[in-house]
């Protein structure tokens, strides 16, 4: 199938924080193309997506724009945001062709990507719209806990805790295997609900992983309440939880 052409945009999952886990077609993705764009909050820090692809190109092929990441409650200043990052997107578009788009984890898993496709699609007539995926947050924290996802015929549900503590609550009381995100902020009351759903064994939670102050944990080891500094523990805000299918052994949902 012949290559389509015009102005390029990829967005190029770089997984959760390891350099070591960008994939080769995603390597290939961020060197081929003319500039590489990383998303930054305001105050201009090098963000996890920044600090991965400079294992894999020069500083001066990185161009840094502001993106409104967290930001739920000021509509008006989060779309102003993105659009600002599309008239700068398509402007580099327009210098150099093609813009890889580095976001961590996956660019079609809760990635800002979307976001950026959509204003960019809007404003740069025939631009070419890609992905190339890679390894989510989910996936690296099982296989650096050994936690199994999923087996035979288990459903596995992904759930932002953004959505409200009543969302992972209904997943949690459900069959299979739960993974909850962005919680850190609510760690207390995730290991509540876990308490009293009863999925608080085999379950584990992680943070900065594949990165020096990476965290690993039984959910029972965390402090739901009262810790060290007697209001309970804050854990950083991408933090991954995976609380396991209840199994009877093995080979038991096939």
């Amino acid at each position: 199938m012949p290559r389509l052409t015009g102005p390029r945009l990829t967005g190029v999952g770089v997984g959760p924080g390891d350099p070591e886990l960008v994939t080769v077609k995603g390597v290939g993705a961020l060197r081929d193309a003319g500039v590489v764009v990383v998303p930054v909050m305001e105050d201009g820090g090098t963000g996890r997506a920044e600090a991965t692809v400079l294992h894999y190109v020069d500083a001066g092929k990185v161009v840094r724009v502001v993106f409104a990441l967290n930001e739920r409650s000021d509509r008006a200043r989060r779309e102003a945001a993105w659009d600002a990052a599309g008239a700068r997107v398509a402007e580099l578009l327009g210098t150099h062709g093609s813009v890889a788009f580095a976001t961590i984890g996956d660019p079609n898993v809760y990635s800002t990507f979307g976001y950026l496709a959509q204003t960019v699609s809007e404003s740069v007539p025939g631009v070419v719209v890609e992905t190339v995926p890679g390894v989510t947050a989910m996936q690296d924290l099982a296989a650096r806990s050994g936690a199994v996802l999923t087996e035979g015929t288990e459903p596995l549900t992904l759930v932002p805790v953004t959505a409200g503590i009543a969302v992972l609550r209904r997943a949690l009381e459900g069959p299979g295997t739960v993974v909850a995100y962005k919680f850190g902020r609510q760690a207390a009351e995730v290991a509540a609900v876990l308490r009293e759903t009863g999925r608080t064994e085999g379950a584990v939670w992680g943070s900065s992983l594949g990165l020096p102050g990476e965290s690993i944990r039984t959910a029972a080891g965390v402090a739901p309440s009262g810790g060290e500094s007697g209001e309970g523990e804050r854990l950083p805000y991408l933090s991954t939880l995976i609380a396991p299918a209840r199994r009877d052994g093995r080979g038991g949902k096939l």
